[in-house]
C-alpha cells in the first residue's frame, strides 16, 4: 500500500501522566545546591522579603534564571517550571514574579549589589570545588586569568525606558559586558552586565573602568582594596584603548591587551621594518599560518601620554579570498594592531603568541551570543531598572550552565557545548516520576542518546562536598 505520510499518525489529548519535560534541568538545580547560590541568594535579598510571603525572593529569581537556562525568555515562561513542582518545587504565579522584581527594581543598586555578592560567594564556592580544573588553578603573571569586555546591541521594538538609537542605526540599548574565558577546554562565564541606553559611547572610559571594576569584584580572590596585578589580563578591541582606561588598568597593575588604532603615517612605518624583522603568526591552532606575520612597532611610534611599558604589535596578513581590500588596507594587506604590557622574556611572550592570544579575544562575541540565548537578545521589561533585574538574571542563568559544565561534564566534550545543544540534548530529556517508600524517583528515557550523561553529571554533583 502507498502511503502520503513520512511520520506515524498518533492520537492526541492530554491527561494526568507522571511525565517530566524538562528532566535534564535538574543538572542545574544540582548546581544550585552544590554552589549554595540559593541559600546565598536568600540571605542577601532577605531585605526584600515581606512579612509571611509565601515565596522567597531569592527563589522567585533562581527559578527565572533556570527558566531563561532552559530557554525560556519572559517572566511568563516560568510556567513551564511551575508544571514540575516534583522537580522544581513550588514556584510563583506570574503577579507574584512580577511583584518581586518591581520590589527589587524600586532600589536597583542596592538590589544588584546584593545578587552580585551572591554571586561572588558561590562563584568561590563553585571554583573551589573544581579543584585543578579550576579557571584559577596555577595562573601567573605569564598564564593570566583572562576577562574580556566588550559591547553589544539589544534591539527594542517597543519604546522602553532609555531606549535609543544606536551607532548601527537601530534602536534599543547598548549594553557593555565582561566575560571571564575559561580558555580552549571551556565556556566561559559572565563577570558583569552594565545595561547601557541605545546611544552610549562605544569607548566612554568611565564605563569600561565600571564594567572593569564590577568585575574583578566578582573574582575569588579579590580583596577590597587591594591591587589583582598582573595574574589578571584585561582583553578588550579599541574602544577600550583610551588613555584614561589604560592609565587606569596600569595604576592596578592589571595586564591588558587592548587593540590600538594606527596612526595616518602607518605606510610609512611599515615601509622601514625589514622583512626578516616580520614573524611568522599563529593560526588558531597554534601553527604557523601562511600569509601572515607580526611585527613591535614600539620604537617607531610617538607614545608620549600613554603609560610607561606600553608595546604596540602590528599584525600584517593578505586578506581572505573574495574579502574586499579596506581604505586601511597597505600593499594588499590587512593590517591591525594591538597594545599590551606583557614584557618580552619567558613561555608565551613571542610576538605570535602574544598576537594569537589578543586574537583569541574573538571568544566573548561567542559568550556574548550565547548570553543572547539565554535572555540578553531581548529586555522584556518597560522600566529601565527592570530591566537591570532581568540583566543580573541573565548573568545567573549563564552563570548556572558554565558551573554546571565545569563541576559536572568536566571531562566531556560536553563541556563546550553551547545553550542550544544543552537543551536539545540533555536538558529535555524525556521522563516520568516515581515515589516509592517515601522516595521520589526520576527516571531518565534509557531510549534517550545522552540519558546517560545526565546521570553521569548529575552524579559527580551529588558527590561534591556540601557547601559551607
Amino acid at each position: 500500500m502507498k502511503t502520503t505520510r513520512v511520520y506515524p499518525r498518533v492520537e492526541v489529548d492530554t491527561a494526568s501522566v507522571p511525565a517530566i519535560g524538562q528532566a535534564g534541568g535538574v543538572l542545574l538545580t544540582e548546581t544550585i545546591a552544590a554552589t549554595g547560590l540559593g541559600a546565598e541568594l536568600s540571605v542577601a535579598l532577605s531585605p526584600w522579603r515581606k512579612p509571611l510571603a509565601v515565596h522567597d525572593p531569592a527563589k522567585v529569581i533562581t527559578d527565572l534564571a533556570l527558566c531563561l537556562a532552559l530557554g525560556g525568555d519572559t517572566l511568563s515562561d516560568v510556567a513551564l517550571l511551575r508544571a514540575e513542582p516534583d522537580l522544581y518545587g513550588p514556584v510563583a504565579s506570574d503577579p507574584t514574579v512580577s511583584r518581586t522584581i518591581d520590589a527589587l527594581a524600586t532600589d536597583a543598586p542596592a538590589a544588584l549589589r546584593a545578587i552580585d555578592t551572591a554571586r561572588a560567594a558561590a562563584r568561590k564556592a563553585a571554583w573551589a570545588l573544581a579543584g585543578q580544573h579550576s579557571p584559577d588553578h596555577e595562573i601567573s603573571a605569564k598564564s593570566p586569568l583572562i576577562i574580556d569586555v566588550d559591547a553589544t546591541l539589544v534591539t527594542s521594538h517597543s519604546d522602553k525606558e532609555r531606549a535609543g538609537a544606536t551607532f548601527k542605526r537601530g534602536y534599543g540599548f547598548h549594553p557593555l559586558c565582561a566575560f571571564l574565558d575559561h580558555g580552549h577546554e571551556g565556556s566561559g562565564e559572565p563577570l558583569a552586565l552594565m545595561l547601557r541606553a541605545g546611544n552610549a559611547g562605544s569607548n566612554t572610559a568611565a564605563d569600561h573602568i565600571t564594567v572593569i571594576k564590577d568585575a574583578l569584584r566578582q573574582l575569588p580572590g579579590y580583596r577590597r582594596g587591594t591591587r589583582p596585578g598582573r595574574k589578571v589580563l584585561i582583553r578588550t578591541d579599541g574602544a577600550g584603548c583610551t588613555h584614561d582606561v589604560i592609565e587606569w588598568m596600569t595604576g592596578h597593575r592589571l595586564s591588558y591587551s587592548v587593540g590600538f588604532t594606527l596612526p595616518a603615517n602607518t605606510p610609512e612605518l611599515l615601509a622601514v621594518i625589514p622583512d626578516h624583522v616580520w614573524t611568522p603568526a599563529y593560526d588558531a591552532h597554534d601553527q604557523i599560518r601562511d600569509g601572515a606575520w607580526v611585527a613591535e612597532l614600539t620604537d617607531l611610534l610617538d607614545l608620549t601620554g600613554w603609560p610607561a611599558g606600553m608595546r604596540v604589535i602590528a599584525r600584517k596578513e593578505r586578506p581572505h579570498p573574495g574579502a574586499q581590500l579596506r581604505i586601511t588596507d597597505i600593499d594588499g594587506h590587512r593590517i591591525t594592531a594591538f597594545a599590551t604590557n606583557t614584557r618580552p622574556g619567558g613561555p608565551g611572550t613571542q610576538l605570535a603568541d602574544l598576537e594569537l592570544r589578543h586574537r583569541r579575544r574573538a571568544r566573548c562575541e561567542d559568550r556574548i551570543r550565547t548570553a543572547k540565548d539565554t535572555g540578553l537578545r531581548a529586555l522584556p521589561l518597560d522600566d529601565f531598572a527592570q530591566n537591570q533585574i532581568w540583566l543580573a538574571i541573565v548573568a545567573l542563568a549563564a552563570e548556572l550552565t558554565a558551573w554546571m559544565q565545569l563541576l559536572a561534564l568536566t571531562d566531556v566534550e560536553a563541556r563546550r557545548w553551547e545553550p542550544k545543544r544543552l537543551r536539545l540534548r540533555i536538558f529535555t530529556i524525556p521522563a516520568t516520576i516515581a515515589r516509592h517508600a517515601r522516595r521520589t524517583v526520576l527516571h531518565l528515557a534509557s531510549t534517550a542518546p545522552w540519558a546517560h550523561l545526565a546521570v553521569h553529571g548529575i552524579t559527580r554533583l551529588r558527590r561534591l562536598p556540601a557547601p559551607g
